[in-house]
């Protein structure tokens, strides 16, 4: 049975997070721990365990409804499982993600993410640049924590034609990185970088006084986040992404999978180069 370190058993018991001390975890060089959750036994769980930022992702669409992609999800099924969770955590900040077409425009944005934090969300996260640099700032400007999400994107998949690596190039890695700086200008406390070269992440981060949180983005990032079926080593139907780890085999049981992710994203160990991209 795994058993947590001291050091994450003091996180535990640690006060509630804020979104300001984000980027002072950043300057204190404190890796941020992120996973995904849907319901309150699991959130209870990963609060134990000194889990810092829990997401409701629209991946909920796939490890939780069935679906093949992010796109059949809906604000309500984002609002009715961040209100499950809410009462699952006393710590963690929770982080919810405004799905596909919510944020489409500002005031749409607006909407959904009152929505969200009345069901218990500290933050919304959305997916892309470009024109959602005018929600961020409208949603920023009315006192709503924004994560942004760059690389890639779930919510374009049918635009990017498939689930792949962004940034391989040097034209497309400078516009990620004007891309990071955008998102970051226009207010948003905390990124996240998926499926992008360990470079580039890097880079990234190095140029960012926020946070970046990474999923398939190599150790450079200040944080990393998974997805809680794949950290669990579960089959959720769809092709195993190279950046994932089931940390159950290692931990023994949830808890201990929780904890043993939390102590390998802290001390450095995870990802390494067998699950990062080049």
């Amino acid at each position: 049975m795994y058993a947590p370190t001291s050091k994450q058993t003091r996180a535990a018991g640690a006060k509630p997070w804020t979104v300001p001390e984000l980027r002072q975890a950043k300057r204190d060089g404190n890796k941020l721990v992120m996973l995904t959750c849907y319901d309150a036994g699991f959130a209870r769980t990963m609060d134990a365990a000194g889990v810092d930022l829990v997401l409701v992702g629209d991946s909920l669409g796939m490890v939780v409804q069935g679906h093949d992609s992010t796109l059949p999800v809906s604000v309500d099924d984002i609002a009715y499982h961040t209100a499950c969770v809410a009462r699952g955590l006393s710590r963690a900040l929770l982080i919810a993600d405004l799905p596909f077409a919510a944020d489409a425009d500002p005031a749409r944005a607006l909407e959904a993410s009152v929505a969200l934090l009345r069901a218990g969300a500290g933050m919304v996260k959305l997916e892309g640049a470009g024109h959602k640099l005018e929600v961020i700032r409208y949603l920023v400007e009315r006192e709503i924590p924004v994560c942004a999400h760059l690389g890639l994107t779930p919510q374009s998949v049918l635009r990017l034609g498939g689930y792949k690596v962004q940034g391989r190039d040097e034209a497309a890695a400078a516009r990620l990185r004007e891309d990071a700086r955008a998102v970051e200008a226009a207010g948003a406390s905390l990124l996240v970088l998926e499926c992008v070269p360990t470079p580039v992440a890097t880079a990234i981060s190095g140029e960012l006084e926020i946070p970046t949180v990474g999923i398939g983005a190599g150790p450079g990032c200040d944080g990393q986040v998974l997805v809680l079926h794949d950290m669990l080593g579960l089959n959720s139907g769809h092709r195993r992404p190279r950046f994932v780890k089931d940390f159950l085999a290692e931990g023994g049981s949830v808890a201990g999978a929780c904890a043993a992710f939390a102590d390998a994203v802290r001390e450095g160990r995870f990802p390494d180069a067998d699950h990062s991209y080049a």
